[in-house]
């Protein structure tokens, strides 16, 4: 008989002990931060000619509020290190981006897209948003 009393009392802890760790868990996802959902892509040539038009193009956008965008392309190649070549004005929603130019030698010129946040048009210090990933033009 004390058996059976000592189990049924070890069954209804286990129950409060599973109820309560799924309150504190509900509770917690919910008082969780909201990240904003954004992406940038850019497409541009596998390979490309010594001297001709190289086109790349970006856009990319952001759900966060209180922020214009500005899209700017970044350029690494021939040793000096990753620099902005192209910015698009600054925008509320999707920014878009497309830039030419030409490589007067052979090489691999690697490009990337960055979205930058601003609070307004002339904005001094803009927030890096998202980067899209690398593309590599083989210029030959």
């Amino acid at each position: 008989m004390t058996r059976t009393t000592k189990t049924g009392m070890k069954a209804r802890g286990g129950r409060v002990a599973a109820i309560g760790a799924l309150g504190l868990a509900s509770v917690a996802l919910t008082a969780g931060p909201a990240f904003a959902k954004g992406s940038v892509d850019i497409t541009a040539p596998h390979t490309a000619q010594v001297g001709k038009t190289i086109t790349i193009k970006a856009h990319g956008g952001d759900d966060s509020t209180g922020y214009l965008h500005q899209l700017c392309l970044e350029e690494n190649g021939f040793g000096e290190g990753w620099h902005q070549e192209n910015c698009s004005a600054a925008v509320k929603g999707d920014a878009r981006l497309t830039s030419h130019g030409t490589s007067a030698r052979r090489g691999n010129l690697q490009f990337r897209a960055v979205l930058y946040g601003l609070t307004s048009a002339h904005d001094q210090h803009p927030v890096r948003l998202h980067a899209s990933d690398v593309v590599t033009v083989r210029v030959r």
